[in-house]
């Protein structure tokens, strides 16, 4: 089953057995090498905190080679302990994108260079009685989105955002993901855009995943 616009993006935290059985740490990494050669991105990243010891995040077009990239780690001896399944999109609020930012949406490469620190979260927009992003005409959500979106273009150079719509697919609508240069800049980015309409208003979130990217033979 494949995607016929952008990529299926599925987020996996795991951590070794709780009752102290070994992981087959090079079974792991060979379902890795296979993902990766059978056109799946795959970014793997050290976990701080207990949601996790190791986060592993594939992007690919193909839905079952993100099955097997699971299913092998599974087999490995790994637990997933979360998971998160979105996929690319193009935002209904930045029509007309030039084709190179376009497919940097729907097709991006990663991990970016020199952006080690990772976080994952997913967010949802409100539909309480007061504040209902949904019964909120276009023109009034487009200028909240157009100041969230200027707001976020002030950390150029210190932060790379994915944003992957999950309606349908997972608890929340879409989810979020951060490169950056170090866990300051991680913090300053999220804390700035909290301040905007779109998000102080509307914005609900989940639970946060944070490391720092890694090969699963530093991690385990």
């Amino acid at each position: 089953m494949r995607m016929e616009t952008g990529v299926c993006v599925l987020h996996l935290f795991l951590s070794p057995p709780a009752d102290g059985r070994s992981v087959d740490v090079d079974g792991a990494q060979a379902t890795i090498d296979w993902a990766r050669e059978h056109d799946c991105q795959v970014v793997t990243a050290a976990m701080l905190g207990h949601k996790g010891d190791l986060a592993v995040m594939g992007l690919s077009a193909d839905v079952t080679t993100l099955r097997h990239l699971q299913s092998g780690l599974q087999k490995a001896g790994l637990e997933v302990i979360d998971s998160y399944l979105s996929i690319t999109e193009v935002s209904e609020y930045a029509p007309g994108l030039p084709e190179e930012m376009l497919n940097a949406r729907l097709y991006p490469q990663l991990p970016p260079e020199g952006k080690p620190a990772f976080c994952f979260y997913p967010m949802s927009k409100r539909r309480d009685a007061h504040a209902n992003w949904y019964a909120t005409d276009y023109d009034t959500r487009k200028e909240m989105m157009y100041e969230h979106g200027s707001s976020g273009r002030k950390f150029a150079g210190r932060i790379v955002q994915l944003i992957t719509g999950s309606t349908g697919l997972d608890e929340h609508e879409w989810g979020v993901t951060l490169f950056g240069e170090n866990l300051e800049a991680i913090k300053d980015v999220v804390y700035t855009l909290r301040f905007d309409q779109a998000s102080s208003i509307y914005g609900e979130f989940g639970d946060f995943y944070v490391g720092y990217l890694a090969d699963i033979t530093e991690v385990l």
